[in-house]
């Protein structure tokens, strides 16, 4: 059996477990047993990690503040002015009465900074625009500081700062930074007793980073276990046009152990739509992310634990759902009073959060998990270099993945080579080979003799179209899931494909086809055509090797129907992927018509 055809019955197998996958019936009653374990398991894991004067803060805190993550996304405001005194006790007895606003513009972003909870409100990125073209506004909930500080304080008040007006040291509308340069925002919360709750952000102007420390003044002791939970609740904005696909990459992670830990909501209908993931002990960083754009958050002081909370509203694959994941650490108050974060805000682009954390990349899906020991040293060292490097000189993208194309092609070329070789002798081979089975039809054990015998004389392997191209494979899949999660190709325009990190439909269909949608894309349409041929002339229609009757007439209905599937499977993915296996293929085909002359040549020189 030839490469196509095992493709073409892998794919045809996986396509068949998804069809059985989302035919299955529901099971209501199974689905509202899974509902209630989790609730169950949720509370047991708060007892079990917090000490019992706090369990009861934890798990309120968390649901409400999922709740006021999901009800912004529903245009829920809360109303304007100061929070009641009574909500806070002495944490709100001598807060603000006005709502104050400062914007920080650095090159890279402009930010609203609010008093209402003293942090930002909206943060907007200068070098990235949405679908529509319009700047890239990150933060959704804008009525208060997207962080919040969380604990119970000794009169027995859930705190929570968002809702807390602090004075802003500050007196100016608009802070400004410079190349260069770096300056700082100071918010402060008075109490009667003389203490204070501080909060200073660092800005610097040549990257995303943010530097934030908060100072307990004189009030640790009115904090009911010296612990507090810091943490970030606003949903993100999504920044592009198909929204499902950028729903599918939305979620919650932290790093903790040496290992990358993931909060993804799939199934609104378990929960409510509700999950979260409770670590307790050491977590190095906590964030949320959607497709190209994340927030991190990264304590410089010892963790008791962190929290991950999301919630849809609907089916993930629905481009009406709402996403909200919030992320938040848990640590208790140093004796000096000084806890530091180093906060990020911004795209995930790899220079800049390398430079803020070195597994904050680890975010990007730049292969499966098998996978990762290959692809990250090859995406890292290997692909994004070349694109930095060349983009110095070559400013059209497209033109890029064509050179990186025709590069991966030239290292490529000796395992190609072999197994191209092979595959055209095993075809120069066919006639003898069909004579031995007419000759031991009745004898099966003279006729695998007599097949070895020829394989040995003409020193053809029949696994040597298999094992080069299976040699092949990490670069290929670590190439087709980089492709479609990086940041590198959004934007990025080649020919008539406005976007290489999305879909380049040309054609629109007056009626939508299952797995396909209503739109097909251009270079996907063009990679199929050149896979067919590439197919046709690996020898898929004469049924390559031993192939005879019924198993050749297989052989050629895959070479058909594998371009055809390759179509439905790509046509929604990025169009710098179609782009790439475009290229690719085009090269296979040439060296394959170079290989198959020569090879004929050296047959007909034989005989």
């Amino acid at each position: 059996m030839d490469k196509n055809t095992v493709v073409g019955f892998s794919l045809i197998f996986v396509l068949m477990l998804g069809w059985f996958y989302f035919t299955l019936p529901s099971e209501e009653q199974l689905a509202e047993q899974q509902r209630q374990r989790l609730l169950r398991d949720s509370l047991a894991q708060v007892e079990q990690t917090l000490s019992p004067e706090l369990q009861d803060r934890a798990t309120n805190s968390v649901r409400n503040q999922n709740s006021t993550m999901f009800d912004a996304q529903n245009e829920m405001s809360i109303e304007s002015g100061a929070a009641e005194v009574s909500t806070y006790g002495m944490f709100g007895s001598l807060q603000d009465t006005t709502e104050r606003f400062i914007t920080v513009d650095t090159p890279l972003y402009s930010a609203v900074f609010t008093n209402r909870g003293g942090g930002p409100s909206s943060f907007t990125l200068k070098e990235y625009v949405n679908w529509a073209g319009v700047p890239i506004q990150m933060i959704r909930d804008t009525t208060y500081s997207a962080y919040n500080l969380g604990f119970l304080s000794t009169e027995n008040y859930n705190i929570e700062t968002q809702q807390i007006l602090f004075e802003q040291e500050l007196a100016l509308s608009t802070l400004s930074i410079g190349e260069g340069e770096s300056k700082s925002v100071s918010y402060r919360l008075p109490l009667k007793n003389g203490g204070a709750l501080r909060y200073t952000y660092t800005f610097f102007s040549d990257q995303y980073e943010i530097d934030l420390r908060i100072e307990y003044i004189g009030i640790q002791d009115y904090i009911l276990g010296r612990t507090v939970d810091f943490g970030w609740t606003s949903p993100l904005n999504f920044t592009e046009r198909d929204r499902v696909q950028e729903a599918l990459a939305t979620s919650a992670y932290l790093y903790a152990g040496g290992e990358l830990e993931q909060l993804k909501v799939n199934d609104p209908d378990e929960n409510n739509g509700f999950e979260e993931l409770n670590v307790s002990g050491s977590v190095e960083w906590v964030a949320t992310k959607t497709k190209f754009f994340a927030q991190l958050i990264q304590p410089l002081i010892p963790t008791e634990g962190a929290l991950l909370s999301g919630q849809i509203n609907g089916k993930v694959d629905v481009a009406t759902t709402q996403h909200a994941y919030g992320a938040m650490v848990n640590t208790d108050i140093p004796s000096n009073g000084i806890q530091d974060y180093k906060l990020y805000i911004g795209p995930m682009k790899y220079a800049d959060m390398k430079s803020y954390n070195e597994h904050a990349f680890d975010m990007v899906e730049v292969g499966y998990g098998w996978l990762r020991w290959f692809s990250d040293p090859f995406v890292r060292f290997i692909v994004i270099p070349f694109f930095n490097i060349m983009g110095g000189f070559i400013s059209n993208y497209g033109v890029l993945v064509i050179i990186f194309a025709a590069s991966v092609k030239l290292i490529l070329s000796p395992l190609t080579f072999k197994s191209y070789k092979s595959m055209a002798a095993m075809r120069e081979l066919q006639p003898l080979m069909k004579e031995i089975q007419e000759k031991y039809k009745n004898d099966p054990q003279k006729q695998q003799k007599a097949t070895m015998d020829l394989y040995r004389k003409n020193k053809v392997n029949p696994l040597g179209g298999c094992l080069p191209m299976l040699l092949q494979f990490p670069i290929l899949i670590t190439l087709w899931r980089f492709f479609q999660n990086s940041i590198l190709l959004r934007q990025e325009s080649f020919l008539w494909a406005s976007d290489l990190s999305a879909p380049d439909f040309i054609i629109n269909l007056p009626f939508g086809i299952p797995f396909l949608g209503d739109q097909i894309a251009g270079f996907v349409i063009l990679m199929a055509i050149s896979m067919g041929l590439q197919s046709k002339l690996t020898g898929g229609a004469s049924g390559g090797g031993a192939a005879s009757g019924a198993m050749a007439q297989q052989m050629k209905i895959m070479q058909y129907l594998l371009p055809f599937m390759m179509l439905f499977i790509f046509n929604n993915f990025a169009s710098g992927l179609s782009l790439y296996y475009l290229i690719f293929n085009v090269l296979s085909i040439l060296q394959q018509l170079y290989i198959n002359k020569n090879t004929h040549k050296a047959s007909l020189a034989k005989t």
